[in-house]
């Protein structure tokens, strides 16, 4: 089975502090870099969250240790990871031209955002309820210029 290398933008926050401790482990994804704001870049996960860490769990083994990179650095998350889930806490106008510059970047980008919600080429997804909306990608493609990065 293919293991997919993953970053997560807004690794620091709460919502990134669940995708880390959801990711621990998973039979799919390893968590290849973590991103925060330039304020943590450089610190180790475990320094860069310190007494903010808010999950019921520890910090996971795989990310403690991983050095925190600033999530502006697009082409140094591209080179470690396939995908990035993003959960940053910017204003909206920020996020959308963020995630739109990863995908451009050609780097897909799962998004916990609610800032492409409306959005009309970004699909908002429950794989079990429905997948066919993933099907718009290919215009949001088109529209970005992009063969492999899109928003999801």
């Amino acid at each position: 089975m293919k293991t997919y290398k993953v970053g997560i933008i807004g690794a620091t926050g709460m919502v990134g502090q669940r995708f880390a401790t959801l990711l621990e482990n998973h039979p799919w994804f390893e968590i290849k870099v973590l991103a925060a704001s330039a304020r943590s870049a450089g610190k180790t996960y475990a320094e860069a969250v310190g007494a903010r860490w808010k999950m019921k769990t520890p910090i996971p083994q795989e990310a403690r240790n991983l050095t925190v990179i600033d999530a502006a650095d697009i082409e140094t998350m591209g080179k470690l990871c396939d995908f990035v889930f993003c959960a940053v806490d910017m204003k909206k106008d920020e996020i959308k031209a963020l995630e739109e510059a990863y995908a451009k970047a050609e780097i897909p980008v799962v998004s916990n955002n609610s800032a492409n919600r409306w959005t009309p080429d970004v699909p908002m997804v429950i794989p079990e309820i429905n997948d066919s909306h993933l099907e718009v990608i290919k215009a949001q493609r088109e529209r970005l210029g992009t063969k492999r990065g899109f928003i999801a």
